[in-house]
């Protein structure tokens, strides 16, 4: 557990706990946190969207023989007339897999089929289409260069070296490529372990008759669906009240079995926000407020040996903050490599009310206007609205010392799909 002194250690000079812009808190996360370090060996069939624990070398060559880029014509370059055209004898012909076992000599060429070895003695592929081929004699023009159409042994992977790095999020193309290799099983990171549940007497579960003053309980909804989609076992304690022993009690069962733990309510200053006050006897909180909107209130710590993050209430919040700090944070306890969140500048075609002094999370929907992108907010911006994050593709992301843009103004985006 990180004691005070720690934190004292730790703590940058513009550290400060009530008001961190964003860019700060990132860092100040990532900073910290290290991944797990238990791997599990998969067969390469079950290895999809995990993560690889150790450098995968190449035990061969790739291609494993210089072989065809192309149908064509094998021949020796030096054959070939400097200028008109040049007929030779066709002497046999090389497929993928069955290659051609003699020399060509002098005045020879062979037919040869895309993937087949160039046979010895050949160093040009010339492409069908460009070949007369009669009575087993191929008359070819000029123009043509040594080793063209040719894929070298090793050209791909060489040997030895790495094919597929540590910290790679395995995807279809490299389950092919290592089964090309004639790897069947490669050594993953386990699966990260991530406690959820939220807080508030409000709330009700799903499929349960509101009262006056409930609301149904979205975020543990949202929250399944963002883990799910970094890969993350979710362990889902459900609804927790506003009291202090119960709130306490939740936290430490989460914290022993999970790397991680998100609650989502309970970080305000609200006196029904016990988190802090909880928190200060089961581990350590290193800030509760970020410069920026929606999503102000957001507590980051540790409980024992789980990252602990304290998400607001509000399911546009839940959502902004999970996208701009968790996800990062459960990246790297992942062992993934470092994936900056993918932002490009696009024209707003509506003005965006907003003051300087903290980062805002607008939500919008980014089109395709004739050969141009385009971003316009989805309307209403307020961090109970959850219908904008359902209508939205994209953040707009403004930057703390930005005030208001006005139409057609350029704006940063970034785009959902790729986040998570």
């Amino acid at each position: 557990m990180t004691t005070s002194h720690d934190i004292l250690r730790i703590r940058p000079d513009d550290y400060d706990p009530d008001d961190m812009p964003v860019e700060r808190a990132r860092a100040f996360i990532l900073d910290r946190l290290k991944p797990i370090d238990r791997t599990e060996r998969l067969p390469i069939l079950q290895a999809l969207d995990r993560v690889l624990a150790a450098d995968v070398t190449s035990p061969m060559n790739v291609p494993g023989h210089d072989n065809s880029a192309m149908d064509g014509y094998a021949l020796r370059h030096a054959d070939l007339a400097a200028g008109g055209a040049t007929t030779l004898e066709v002497i046999g012909t090389a497929f993928a897999g069955k290659p051609y076992a003699g020399r060509l000599g002098p005045g020879q060429c062979l037919r040869i089929m895309t993937g087949a070895p160039i046979p010895a003695g050949a160093d040009c592929v010339v492409m069908q289409e460009n070949v007369l081929a009669q009575d087993g004699r191929a008359t070819i023009g000029p123009g043509h260069r040594s080793g063209q159409n040719i894929r070298r042994a090793g050209e791909d992977l060489a040997q030895g070296g790495i094919a597929l790095a540590a910290g790679r999020l395995l995807r279809p193309a490299d389950l092919g490529l290592l089964a090309s290799l004639g790897i069947g099983q490669v050594d993953v990171c386990r699966r990260l372990r991530v406690a959820i549940f939220s807080t508030g007497d409000e709330l009700v579960p799903v499929g349960q008759t509101l009262g006056d003053g409930q609301i149904h309980d979205s975020n543990r909804y949202s929250l399944h669906g963002l883990l799910a989609r970094l890969g993350c076992e979710v362990v889902d304690l459900g609804l927790v009240r506003d009291d202090p022993a119960t709130l306490e009690a939740a936290l430490r069962e989460a914290a022993a079995g999970a790397d991680a733990v998100i609650t989502s309510g309970g970080v305000s200053v609200g006196e029904a926000d016990f988190t802090r006050e909880v928190m200060a006897r089961l581990g350590t909180v290193l800030f509760w407020k970020i410069a920026m909107k929606p999503g102000r209130p957001l507590a980051y710590g540790e409980i024992g040996s789980a990252q602990f993050f304290g998400l607001p209430g509000n399911p546009v919040s839940v959502m902004v903050t999970f996208y701009q700090f968790v996800r990062d944070a459960l990246l790297r306890m992942q062992g993934r490599a470092p994936e900056p969140l993918p932002t490009f500048a696009v024209r707003c075609t509506a003005p965006l009310k907003k003051a300087p002094g903290r980062t805002e999370f607008q939500r919008g929907m980014l089109r395709l206007e004739g050969d141009e992108w385009v971003v316009a907010p989805t309307g209403e911006q307020g961090s109970g609205i959850l219908s904008s994050m359902s209508r939205a593709n994209c953040f707009i992301v403004l930057e703390q010392a930005r005030g208001r843009v006005e139409a057609g103004e350029t704006v940063r985006v970034q785009p959902f799909e790729g986040l998570v």
